[in-house]
């Protein structure tokens, strides 16, 4: 399938063939998958995670050798200072993209620099932040996402429509919960301008994830993810209260379901995930994925991925309504 243009406000500000963008995932999005997504007409993102000056110079390379297409980095905002900022905007970037957490102290910044400001939002009163800071774009994720989001967050389809309402005309990209061209089409006619992806890209071959993961992203079902903060306890990792993850299948979480506070008061369960991990006995990472990992089967290329999800959209909007 050969995608023509879906014109949107989202590309028509980036000048991007389609409404795609690249969540910009820790772990999986680096410099080979955001160059891939622009490359294929999207917006990349290179998920830089909490800033990491010697790993973004090394993606932000890789991305640089690989497209001259519009792209951008992501940060998880709980975890950065300005320094991080800084940093990534020496590599310049047309957007930079802040999800988790307060995003004020860096929003001036961003815009002074010439380079867009995409905000991600759980809920309404971020969304209403993000409006005040004077987002370019403001990303709404519903619940039914991978990897974290909110613990008491909204479904995209009811959620989408609201935070369009509530920004215009500042463009929106929906997220959660799509991973076809079916999906896209559905955010398009919730008014949204286009989609953030984030698990179907995990399953490309441009992904940093492992070829394990990447299985069992293949293999796993919606049915079988679930929210958690239970991976986050184990890990030792900081994640603000406010966020869970939604995961596949885990020996911790069937071991440690419903016993958060137990788990967190438990230095030796902590330990005992750290040997196990150690041992090979669980996966190097959880393995972040969304509601809609059932349609994930096979691993092409994001740049190919891309133009068939923009495809298949362009046939659904095309097919609604007439059969």
């Amino acid at each position: 399938m050969v995608a023509m243009a879906l014109s949107t406000a989202f590309t028509k500000l980036f000048g991007v063939q389609h409404p795609v963008a690249l969540a910009p995932m820790g772990g999986s999005a680096g410099g080979a998958l955001t160059a891939a997504v622009s490359r294929g007409g999207g917006l990349g993102l290179l998920g830089s995670g909490n800033g990491d000056r010697e790993w973004l110079a090394r993606e932000s390379a890789v991305v640089a050798d690989n497209t001259t297409k519009p792209w951008g980095i992501g940060f998880l905002t709980w975890q950065i200072g300005i320094d991080a900022i800084e940093h990534a905007l020496e590599h310049e970037p047309v957007a930079v993209m802040l999800s988790f957490g307060d995003p004020s102290p860096f929003a001036e910044r961003v815009r002074r620099a010439g380079a867009a400001l995409i905000i991600q939002v759980t809920d309404l009163e971020e969304a209403r932040r993000a409006v005040d800071l004077g987002a370019d774009v403001i990303v709404a994720q519903g619940s039914e996402s991978g990897g974290h989001g909110a613990r008491h967050g909204r479904s995209t389809l009811p959620f989408v429509p609201v935070v369009v309402d509530l920004a215009a005309p500042v463009p929106v990209l929906a997220a959660g919960g799509i991973a076809d061209g079916r999906g896209l089409a559905a955010a398009l006619a919730l008014g949204a301008a286009g989609a953030l992806i984030g698990t179907r890209f995990q399953a490309t071959t441009e992904s940093l994830v492992s070829p394990s993961t990447a299985d069992a992203i293949v293999q796993g079902l919606g049915g079988d993810t679930e929210r958690n903060s239970i991976l986050d306890i184990a890990r030792g990792s900081r994640w603000p209260s406010k966020y869970t993850a939604r995961t596949l299948g885990h020996p911790f979480l069937d071991a440690w379901r419903g016993r958060e506070t137990e788990l967190t008061a438990d230095p030796h369960a902590r330990q005992a995930y750290q040997l196990a991990l150690a041992q090979g006995d669980i996966p190097a990472l959880p393995v972040w994925a969304g509601e809609a990992v059932d349609l994930i089967n096979d691993l092409p290329s994001a740049a190919d991925l891309v133009n068939s999800i923009a495809a298949q959209a362009e046939e659904a909007l095309a097919r609604a309504g007439k059969e």
